[in-house]
């Protein structure tokens, strides 16, 4: 088997959110014959949904195109690594590979933090690769919030 990364599409919609005035972070989920299926970048302040992460908008589209809430086989490209409440979501739609770029040591659930895959209640672990375009995505974080200040 070939490793495709969808990373670029991601990185894109992390630049669109970014444009938002969103915290450029952006998700791509890539079915298991390799097609996309379902794109999106934060938009908390655009919908005034704290859940409105990347990860979860992906998710939600994903599921609602297969009229299922588990997401077998498939793969998710996130250009940060994901929250606990994304890696728990991740996890609660089965998603079978997880591709991020940048580490996030305040605020990421996987390799940081809670590190959901690891306990106990944890039903379902994808497999996880970690920096792919990380300096990329690490770009795009560092130059919104040096904007910002």
């Amino acid at each position: 088997m070939t490793f495709r990364s969808h990373m670029d599409a991601a990185l894109a919609q992390a630049r669109a959110a970014a444009r938002r005035g969103e915290v450029p972070v952006g998700a791509v989920l890539v079915a298991p014959d390799g097609s996309e299926v379902a794109r999106a970048g934060n938009r908390t302040r655009e919908l005034d949904d704290p859940t409105a992460h990347a990860e979860i908008l992906t998710i939600r589209a994903a599921c609602r195109a297969a009229g299922s809430e588990r997401l077998p086989g498939h793969a998710l490209y996130v250009t940060l690594e994901p929250c606990p409440m994304c890696a728990a979501a991740i996890g609660f739609a089965r998603i079978a590979r997880l591709v991020y770029g940048a580490a996030d040591p305040k605020s990421g659930g996987v390799a940081h933090g809670p590190r959901i895959f690891t306990h106990p209640q944890c039903h379902h672990r994808p497999e996880v690769i970690e920096g792919i375009a990380e300096a990329e995505a690490e770009r795009l974080l560092r130059d919104f919030f040096a904007r910002r200040r």
